[in-house]
């Protein structure tokens, strides 16, 4: 039991390294940072390591981005949205593409509607310059590239049977 747990705090750890490293290849879209990575990793932790450590993961990553000043506060509700939401969907439907699709849903639509508070309190944005739903388009951008990335690299695993010799 303890080595499992070993195995699958190490994953999170490089799977987290993964997703601050790779969010240096960033674009800007509708002032927010897009990084696809994060939504790939997401959906990585979702099938290896389920929906807790997924969340664990992107709060992480989420807070060292900032830390390092590659990321934006919007980068938590949107990557934990979609952490866990795909984490949870593949435990029920262990299959790829729904997996994917919850990501999608989960950082694009929730967590680009729970991105609209922390837009106005915690960055200072004036609520009548910021929409409601201002933070969706960017955010669906992002994790579609990301969950696509993912799909296909775990497609690619599953073909060959290194996604069973993986799975935590």
């Amino acid at each position: 039991m303890k080595r499992m747990q070993t195995r699958k705090l190490a994953m999170a750890g490089l799977l987290t390294a993964v997703a601050v490293v790779g969010s240096m290849f960033s674009f800007p879209m509708f002032g927010s940072k897009c990084a696809p990575i994060q939504h790939m990793v997401n959906v990585i932790c979702g099938v290896f390591l389920g929906p807790w450590y997924g969340v664990g993961s992107a709060f992480v990553a989420s807070l060292l981005r900032n830390l390092l000043g590659l990321g934006t506060p919007m980068a938590f509700p949107g990557s934990m949205c979609g952490a866990l939401l795909c984490g949870l969907v593949y435990r029920k439907f262990p299959r790829l593409l729904p997996t994917c699709m919850a990501e999608v849903f989960g950082t694009g639509v929730l967590g680009g509607l729970a991105a609209y508070p922390v837009a106005i309190y915690i960055v200072g944005q004036d609520a009548s310059q910021v929409a409601f739903y201002a933070f969706i388009v960017p955010f669906l951008i992002s994790t579609a590239v990301g969950s696509v990335i993912a799909g296909l690299a775990l497609s690619a695993l599953r073909s060959s049977g290194a996604l069973k010799t993986l799975s935590v």
